[in-house]
């Protein structure tokens, strides 16, 4: 099992914690814990090797749309990139509602 971390500058504020999607094959499991740091830290766990720049470049390219502050803890059983995204925007969905970070 690899671990990668990433940390990406947020700036919208979450009210409440959110679980989505499952640990099962093809899918992926979002726990997201609202902050009040300006940061979304990621934690991703995965089986899968060799994949850690197209994992950056996701979540990059989530964060720069949906720039939720908070915990991301991510348990993937080789979900594809649309996926990850998918499960992403309903965990973010799941936090609000969203806000404005002041």
């Amino acid at each position: 099992m690899r671990t990668l971390h990433f940390t990406f500058p947020a700036t919208v504020r979450a009210t409440r914690r959110a679980h989505v999607g499952v640990v099962g094959s093809g899918d992926l499991e979002v726990l997201f814990e609202p902050t009040s740091d300006d940061l979304a830290t990621v934690r991703v766990r995965t089986s899968v090797e060799g994949f850690d720049e197209v994992w950056r470049s996701t979540l990059q390219r989530f964060f720069a749309r949906t720039p939720v502050r908070g915990s991301w803890e991510l348990n993937d059983a080789a979900a594809t990139p649309a996926l990850v995204t998918l499960r992403l925007q309903q965990a973010a969905h799941e936090a609000g509602p969203i806000e404005e970070a002041s």
